[in-house]
């Protein structure tokens, strides 16, 4: 009798009995998944923890007789035999039915579900911040970076050759073996390789000057008109001087290493390129598809006039033998040791022969992706030139090695430690850098439509490192904040003392000591200005001899003082942490409101000047500043707007993050103009990029009309002033979010 008394307490109020769950988790690519089978007798602690124990100590209170042991041993005896045998046909039935119907056999990595009852989904998780930044530092190593800059080290890999394709195939196989998708794009554009015979300069020269000093002649009453000049190299890129040179009808331009800047030997040449623009200068503002059949067209940044590079030992001969009035004070350069020397007359003749050959060369880019698991469709990419000249070791092998290596890391933390990030990273290895950014914006322009939807940063690894001497970044203001931040999280370490980025570089004025403009010469301008995403490049520097023949790893270990794996290190520590930002978090790490003080500051200047010039009599009282303050007053308006919304919003709410990252993304794209044709003015950026349509070309333009100027053109001014002043004011309108929530006048 107590054997049944305790079966049929075992019956009805029962044991802690054991459940089966499934934890369901997708991998990396996002197209399996994975069941974790987890038998679990532990169901009391997880009930209690849930605040249901109460319930269950009821049912083990102690027993008491009932009326059932009032009745005779006969008819309870009988009554549990019954009840024992109609729980023994029940289970048969159920266990047997149960083995006829389910057959699957559970295995890992199953992706059948269907048939398995009950399942218990688990949400999935990502790992904090603190473990990602920990994963990361783990994870990268100085090893693996110093493995593959000597797997991707090269003595020759210019832009299409077959070690530039080696090399290509090379990154490629990486992608694959970390398990990423891969694909390329092939593109046909035009270069100058020299030809059968060489370039030639034949002393004597003309004049000679500094491109940020052409101003200068005309103070001093010389005419470079018809004339050969000799220029420096640095500040500007070679493009810019040879622009300004052509601006002032000079008839050539010779381009010289300064010893003050260039340590290099007195024969060592530079080389570089003069397209003032990126990209293949003859298919401008679309791709170079082999498919394509575009009439003949030609980059209106192509220079007029010949130009050519010369040594320190060539520019030291022609810069001693030339005639004319003496240099003015200040002029003085490391050429001939500090001595005054002469700027040339018209008695100074030379012959500048330019016979570089244009011809037409196939050029892969390569990529690969991780794939988001919520967003995937939204996307940033890292990239890096892979091409060079000479070895390029600094200009692109170093970057090469960085692109495979965080691709490798980032991998390894989906794989193996449950890193999930919400959004894809794109990385991807150009061809073709040397030349103006060409591969890189080739691509741009073959995709512009779907990128400017769906990009939302970019990020340059090239020439991440270049000395030992100061910390440099440029990048759209969005990414201001997290650079800073970023700067304070990773260490830097310099003759055993350790600090902070923030604590070595910032100073008192981050913003003063560590940012810089964007130029032509950063390979994220055209990714800034041209298809208007967010973009970041950034660099450990000195005065390294890029461009050369004596870019190599053992030069670049000299000006590192021996520390080119930690700085390698460090930098990808500042792009990992950047990229795990902006694919971890529920929001986008682009900050808005920094655009603001940006369009202040230009509607400032450009009132002033309007002021200016108005008072002058030179500017007609019917140009008003109403509607440009009007349109900085609205997208003032609508970054404090998105900036409350942040604040009360439920980040938890995907659809809701996803809505406010959709405004956030579209702020940097409605900063290029719409006005701006891509044959005449690639660089559509009305703050960044370059041409007519700019708020800096208006300033230019006023202080033009201000001196009475030949360039001076009113009516051209007022055309540039209304664009520039709808660009802000659309701009501010796609801020805000749907036409409903619009509040302002057209």
């Amino acid at each position: 009798m107590d054997q049944a008394r305790t079966t049929i307490s075992k019956i009805f109020n029962g044991e802690p009995r054991s459940y089966t769950r499934f934890n369901l988790t997708q991998n990396m690519e996002g197209d399996n998944s994975h069941v974790e089978m987890k038998l679990s007798s532990d169901m009391d602690d997880e009930v209690e923890a849930n605040g249901v124990g109460e319930n269950i100590n009821q049912h083990n209170r102690p027993y008491y007789p009932s009326k059932l042991n009032q009745r005779s041993p006969k008819t309870v005896c009988g009554f549990v035999i019954g009840i024992l045998f109609l729980f023994i046909i029940g289970y048969l039935i159920g266990y047997l039915s149960n083995r006829s119907t389910d057959k699957t056999e559970i295995k890992s990595n199953c992706p059948v579900f269907n048939e398995i009852a009950p399942v218990r989904v688990e949400t999935v998780y990502s790992l904090d911040w603190s473990d990602l930044r920990a994963l990361l530092k783990k994870k990268l190593t100085t090893s693996n970076i110093n493995t593959s800059l000597k797997e991707f080290s090269s003595a020759n890999h210019q832009a299409g050759s077959t070690e530039d394709e080696a090399l290509a195939n090379k990154i490629m196989g990486k992608f694959k073996t970390f398990g990423m998708s891969t694909w390329t794009d092939e593109h046909y554009v035009k270069i100058h390789e020299p030809g059968s015979s060489n370039n030639r300069v034949l002393f004597p020269c003309s004049f000679i000057t500094y491109s940020v000093d052409f101003r200068r002649l005309r103070e001093l009453n010389i005419d470079v008109n018809g004339k050969a000049v000799l220029v420096r190299a640095g500040l500007l890129s070679f493009s810019e001087k040879v622009a300004n040179a052509a601006s002032l009808n000079a008839s050539a331009v010779l381009i010289y290493p300064d010893p003050v800047n260039y340590n290099i030997k007195d024969d060592t040449a530079l080389f570089g390129h003069v397209h003032l623009g990126t990209g293949d200068p003859f298919t401008p503002g679309f791709p170079s598809f082999n498919h394509t059949q575009f009439p003949p067209a030609q980059s209106s940044g192509l220079p007029s006039i010949p130009a050519q590079t010369i040594t320190i030992k060539q520019a030291t001969e022609i810069m001693s033998k030339l005639g004319g009035q003496t240099s003015p004070d200040g002029w003085s350069d490391g050429m001939l040791r500090g001595t005054m020397y002469s700027l040339g007359d018209d008695g100074d003749i030379i012959t500048v022969e330019v016979n570089n050959v244009l011809i037409q060369k196939k050029i892969h880019n390569v990529f690969g992706v991780i794939k988001g698991y919520m967003d995937a469709d939204r996307y940033m990419v890292i990239g890096a030139q892979r091409d060079a000249w000479g070895p390029g070791f600094a200009r692109s092998t170093v970057g090469t090695s960085l692109l495979v290596e965080l691709a490798r890391t980032i991998t390894d933390m989906i794989k193996n430690d449950g890193f999930k990030p919400k959004r894809s990273i794109v990385f991807a290895s150009w061809s073709a850098g040397e030349f103006g950014s060409v591969g890189a914006t080739e691509w741009l322009e073959g995709y512009l439509t779907s990128l400017s939807l769906k990009m939302f940063s970019y990020i340059s690894l090239d020439e991440v490192i270049s000395g030992f001497d100061s910390f440099k970044a440029t990048a759209s203001p969005l990414l201001y904040e997290l650079l800073e931040s970023t700067m304070k999280q990773v260490m830097y370490l310099k003759f055993d003392a350790t600090k902070s980025l923030h604590e070595q570089f910032a100073g008192s004025n981050w913003e003063k000591s560590v940012m810089e403009p964007m130029g032509l010469s950063h390979s994220a301008y055209p990714f800034q200005t041209f298809s208007g995403i967010p973009s970041i490049s950034f660099r450990f520097t000195s005065s390294y001899p890029f461009g050369t023949i004596e870019d190599t790893d053992q030069n670049l270990e000299l000006y590192t003082f021996y520390n080119t794996l930690k700085l390698a290190k460090t930098a990808g520590e500042v792009v990992g942490l950047v990229t795990l930002r902006l694919v971890h978090d529920h929001l986008l790490k682009l900050n808005v409101a920094k655009y603001t003080s940006v369009i202040r500051n230009y509607v400032s200047q450009i009132r002033s000047k309007v002021e200016s010039c108005q008072m002058s009599g030179r500017l007609p009282s019917t140009v008003t500043m109403q509607w440009l303050l009007s349109a900085q007053g609205s997208y003032d308006r609508a970054a404090s707007t998105l900036v409350s919304a942040i604040r009360n919003s439920d980040l938890e709410d995907m659809e809701q993050c996803r809505i406010i990252n959709n405004r956030i993304m579209r702020v940097e794209g409605s900063l290029l103009s719409p006005y701006a044709s891509l044959r005449e003015s690639l660089f559509r950026h009305i703050l960044l990029g370059s041409g007519p349509h700019t708020l800096a070309a208006l300033v230019d333009h006023l202080e033009a009309i201000k001196g009475g100027l030949e360039s001076a053109d009113i009516d051209q001014f007022k055309n540039q002033f209304a664009l520039a002043t709808w660009t802000i004011q659309g701009c501010a309108n796609a801020l805000a979010g749907e036409v409903w929530d619009m509040d302002n006048e057209i």
